[in-house]
């Protein structure tokens, strides 16, 4: 299973990558690849053990990919120990240090509202209104008295409670590999890959509903490239080239197209070596799977023609 990596922390660069444990069983191993087109095989090995006894869970069939990562749910322990495998165009291979996952331990919380102190409204007390005052009587010795006036301070306009506005939490989606559901990833972390959501590129995203992403593993075309260590030559027998057969200890394995095996080859001593095309039984594809120390070294094919 391919899949693009999806945790929110930043991908380490190949030689090194991100190992995450995100519980119930899913391991997630991932990368960012900065050798774009120079990488020729990309393998993931998983062991007991932080030095040996590594054996390949996966081979990815585009190595190229810049972004790139897998779940692995089939590891027998949390504790598992893992490394990458890489092999250049340029015949380098490295592996990388091994590791144990960490576990995830972010979780996401929504922010609950935030309960804001309402501001006491302080009124100014609104005044008695004053006793009427006898006013004098005229000069004119008129004993009439005029109307009462009654004087009221107006009241001091109320202050108003300030309110702060309510934090609105991240809103998550959730990502899913046909009917499983993969992981959660919230929408900062989301705008990293819309060149994928909105082109549909080879990173394989898509939403299949507004909250929901669906990962489409990319199937890149094939493109055959003949391996520098097992080729066919000119009359159709298979030549073997290991200039350092002497120091490693190499095997190989020959399948038909089916993947059925035909024969293998459990040590290889000589720097070359030429099998006779008859030890293929017929013309046609093979493939073929070379081994350095008992890791995967090239897994590829070749062409038996049929002139015998």
């Amino acid at each position: 299973m391919i899949m693009c990596a999806l945790t929110t922390a930043a991908q380490d660069t190949l030689p090194r990558f991100t190992l995450v444990n995100k519980g119930n069983g899913r391991i997630i191993v991932s990368w960012t690849n900065p050798y774009k087109d120079a990488v020729h095989q990309l393998s993931i090995q998983r062991s007991t053990d932080s030095s040996r006894n590594f054996k390949t869970i996966l081979t990815l069939p585009d190595p190229t990919v810049p972004q790139n990562g897998y779940v692995d749910t089939k590891a027998p322990a949390g504790n598992m120990f893992y490394r990458l495998f890489i092999l250049l165009d340029s015949g380098k291979y490295q592996f990388s240090s091994s590791r144990r996952p960490v576990m995830d331990t972010v979780k996401t919380v929504a922010a609950a509202p935030e309960t804001t102190t309402q501001q006491r409204i302080q009124e100014t007390p609104r005044q008695e209104p004053r006793k009427p005052l006898a006013q004098m009587p005229p000069a004119t010795g008129n004993n009439n008295t005029t109307n009462n006036h009654v004087e009221e301070r107006p009241a001091k306009d109320s202050v108003k409670a300030v309110v702060k506005p309510k934090e609105i939490p991240e809103r998550m989606f959730f990502v899913k590999k046909r009917d499983t559901l993969i992981s959660e990833v919230g929408e900062r972390s989301l705008k990293r890959f819309k060149d994928s959501i909105a082109y549909r590129t080879r990173d394989t995203l898509a939403f299949s509903t507004p909250d929901t992403i669906l990962i489409k593993p990319f199937v890149p075309k094939e493109v055959y490239r003949p391996s520098r260590w097992v080729f066919t030559e000119k009359d159709g027998n298979v030549r073997i080239a290991l200039p350092d057969a002497g120091v490693h200890k190499y095997a190989l394995k020959f399948f038909e197209e089916s993947n059925a095996l035909v024969f293998e080859i459990k040590l290889i001593k000589d720097t070359v070596l030429i099998l006779d095309k008859t030890n293929f039984l017929h013309s046609g594809w093979f493939k073929f799977e070379l081994y350095e120390e008992g890791v995967l070294k090239e897994k590829n094919k070749f062409f038996i023609p049929k002139d015998f």
